[in-house]
């Protein structure tokens, strides 16, 4: 298993650590013989994950039965606070769950707009284009705050990933198949129509596509509510002024702000995989000046155990 965010390491280096593993394993070949068991395992519990399977499972059979077994990764899990999402449904192997885990991360850069378009290519920028803006209405994760936001022309962006460089090689996708999660938040504005549209490729070393998730574009009407989503009510004040002048009126105007999270799960998709390109947006379709279009945000990819629903 590749240890978290490896990277490719030079001649040199590499055979330094070839040393150093080799160092370490003749010592602990020396210990076989002198240790008990369960002493063994004790250290190896607190020894790195990757010197475990890479050094310690090869000292002899004993050591390697310690490290294969599941009751090993199980309690090595507990003592790192990983935990399986569902508590009463098992891994199906401790080992695979603890590295897949320990290694999850969001791999698209800048998904929240924090640093405005930095990371993303932009492959359509019709209308007044891409911004990049404060949310409107709260994000049930308050630590969200900006989103993208489309105009009156189609506008996508896409970011490649490039799995080996993330520390996923193409024996470990091959072999292990591990489950490939992407989500994407957006919400449309209240007072204007607007589309949104995601697709995400995994493609092969030459980027040709392996399999693709590209569900039916999403239409939003102008002055929408959706009534089978999470509604957020926001009540503000507007002052009406008559014709003439003289008074003011205060009126209520409740706004329905809806968000929405797209979510897929690849699952058995095959050898080969080496890049996941991810594109998404979408455009108003009033055709007003501005930003009135589908506004996007906390969007990821990851690769998660299997246990993952």
């Amino acid at each position: 298993y590749p240890a978290k965010n490896q990277q490719p390491c030079s001649t040199a280096g590499f055979s330094s650590r070839i040393r150093t593993e080799s160092c370490f394993l003749c010592q602990c070949s020396g210990l076989r013989s002198a240790v008990p068991l369960a002493v063994v395992e004790e250290i190896l519990l607190n020894l790195p994950a990757h010197q475990v399977v890479r050094v310690c499972r090869l000292v002899c059979r004993e050591w390697k039965e310690l490290v294969d077994r599941a009751a090993h990764w199980r309690e090595r899990c507990r003592r790192e606070g990983i935990q399986p999402q569902d508590p009463s449904r098992a891994p199906d192997g401790w080992c695979q769950f603890y590295f897949l885990t320990k290694k999850r991360r969001n791999l698209l850069k800048n998904p929240r707009a924090e640093d405005k378009l930095q990371g993303w290519k932009i492959v359509q920028n019709g209308g007044d284009r891409w911004v990049a803006e404060e949310n409107r209405n709260p994000f049930p994760d308050e630590t969200v705050t900006k989103c993208f936001v489309t105009s009156y022309g189609l506008c996508l962006k896409q970011q490649l990933i490039d799995l080996k460089k993330e520390g996923y090689n193409e024996a470990f996708m091959d072999q292990l198949q591990p489950h490939i999660k992407i989500s994407d938040w957006y919400a449309p504005r209240f007072d204007c129509g607007c589309q949104y549209e995601i697709s995400v490729e995994l493609l092969d070393r030459r980027k040709k596509p392996i399999c693709t998730f590209q569900p039916e574009k999403v239409f939003f009407q102008q002055w929408n509510d959706e009534p089978w989503c999470e509604v957020s009510r926001i009540t503000l004040t507007v002052q009406l002024f008559p014709y003439n002048q003289t008074k003011s009126r205060c009126y209520c105007l409740c706004i329905c702000s809806a968000l929405f999270q797209m979510t897929h799960v690849f699952k058995d998709y095959g050898p080969g995989v080496q890049f996941i390109r991810f594109t998404h947006g979408g455009v108003d379709t009033q055709y007003w000046a501005g930003w009135y279009g589908i506004r996007v945000t906390n969007s990821s990819v990851e690769i998660c155990p299997a246990e993952e629903r």
